[in-house]
């Protein structure tokens, strides 16, 4: 089949711009029949090949009915960023490229770029000049990779292998974390062995910071034990940061191995105006990031973090050099730092977008997100609505009349199509959370939002 690659990827190409150039002027969620959707994506597999232009407007037909606006500028639902111009086409170069990551040999390229990109990320983030940088799929990842060098570390510390002889009596690891950690932690736990009962939690104050009285309490409770303390920079629902100043030290006093669940919130530190709420960040051993929420690269993209280059590389690496590296624990190969082997090259989009914004642009998203947070809030408040949290970045907790009637309210706002919101639960609250991470939103997207809020819950 000859087919002209250039018509082809073009006619791609496009498609994915109409879609982002038109976005906003759509319904943010098309809440299509998933009937038709199934029928358009589901006829029965043909005997022969298809010419592949027509397999692309196929699926250009069969897709559009069901794209949802996740890149659009009123999307404000989990924690979802856009997607920068430059982030983009470089992950659309990614995927003409089809470079796998996995070592220099393979892709010269994509280890410069992954190489490059991870040290301006420890730059902005204010981290040790010698960490590694794994790239990952997201902070599930970013978040067992720490979680797994950190279960080597504090286990060789009283000289137990756990590379070689896995967890069958081996000295029983307390996880001590927050009561309000995200979820990818207690999977993490799950997924190393260690199992939920390990989750050691510590109270909260009123915003979802862990209590660092708390925290040394907890500490005491399980002396003697190995610990890992995972840290917070952004809860999911208010965007509290733990006092990680003052943490890192206590856990340090009892060799606690320390974690950072900084998904979102550790972006903070690349803006002067909100890098006081991780102060102490850069005390800890490792970190998990997200790149494709508050930096706007395309999804899927994390990073895995650590202090200790060699300890992350023993932990994730093959036991014996493959295909490249001796085997050394200071000779290791950007795959060294990631579960997977077989990975795309996701360091050009993290590159490209970093390239495009510089320090000071990355500085002004976040600032732009936490203003246009701040201005939801000030709407919806003045509209005659409850903000539960401080609204210190940019997460937005809303509850509008009675409480019970929230689902509802939610739901009103989804159809309405102005804008997407989701419904989340906290401190035994149904409310409505608001995450504004998108480069593109503005003022006006903030104020009609607000106002189809508002609208969605007088009609209860």
């Amino acid at each position: 089949m000859d087919t002209d690659l250039e018509k082809l990827f073009t006619r791609a190409a496009a498609e994915g711009a109409r879609h982002r150039a038109t976005v906003a002027d759509r319904p943010v969620h098309p809440y299509a029949d998933p009937v038709a959707l199934a029928q358009a994506f589901g006829p029965p597999l043909q005997a022969g090949p298809t010419e592949p232009a027509q397999v692309v407007d196929e699926l250009v037909a069969a897709a559009t009915p069901g794209l949802v606006g996740t890149v659009g500028p009123r999307y404000f639902g989990f924690v979802i960023g856009g997607s920068s111009p430059a982030a983009t086409a470089a992950d659309l170069l990614a995927t003409g490229w089809d470079q796998c990551a996995y070592n220099e040999a393979l892709s010269p390229a994509a280890g410069a770029a992954e190489r490059a990109a991870g040290s301006w990320v420890r730059q902005l983030l204010g981290l040790p000049a010698t960490a590694s940088v794994g790239f990952v799929t997201g902070a599930q990842a970013a978040n067992t990779v720490g979680l797994a060098v950190g279960r080597q570390g504090v286990l060789a510390d009283v000289y137990w292998d756990v590379a070689r002889d896995g967890l069958f009596g081996a000295p029983r690891v307390a996880i001590v974390a927050g009561a309000e950690r995200h979820a990818t932690i207690d999977r993490a736990a799950r997924l190393l062995g260690f199992g939920t009962a390990s989750v050691v939690p510590v109270e909260c104050g009123t915003q979802g910071a862990i209590d660092v009285g708390e925290l040394a309490r907890t500490l005491e409770a399980v002396a003697g034990r190995p610990v890992v303390v995972c840290l917070q920079a952004g809860n999911v629902n208010t965007g509290a940061c733990d006092d990680l100043r003052s943490a890192i030290p206590i856990a340090r006093e009892h060799g606690a191995f320390v974690h950072v669940d900084g998904a979102f919130g550790l972006w903070a530190a690349a803006s002067p105006r909100t890098a006081h709420l991780v102060d102490g960040l850069d005390l800890a051993d490792s970190w998990g990031v997200d790149a494709h929420k508050w930096l706007n690269v395309p999804y899927d993209c994390g990073l895995a973090i650590c202090a200790d280059a060699a300890l992350h590389a023993s932990t994730m690496s093959y036991a014996a050099a493959y295909l490249t590296g001796s085997g050394a624990a200071t000779d290791f190969v950007l795959g060294d730092l990631t579960p997977e082997s077989s990975r795309r090259a996701r360091g050009f989009a993290v590159w490209a977008a970093l390239r495009e914004l510089g320090s000071d642009g990355v500085a002004d998203l976040v600032d732009r997100s936490c203003a246009l947070a701040q201005r939801m809030a000030g709407r919806l408040r003045a509209g005659g609505a409850t903000i539960h949290n401080d609204v210190v970045l940019n997460q937005v907790l809303v509850s509008i009349g009675d409480p019970a009637d929230t689902d509802a309210v939610i739901e009103r706002v989804q159809r309405d199509g102005t804008c997407w919101v989701g419904g989340t639960t906290w401190r035994g609250l149904r409310l409505i959370r608001v995450s504004v991470s998108n480069a593109t939103t503005t003022e006006a997207d903030i104020d009609a939002s607000a106002d189809a809020i508002l609208a969605s819950a007088s009609q209860g």
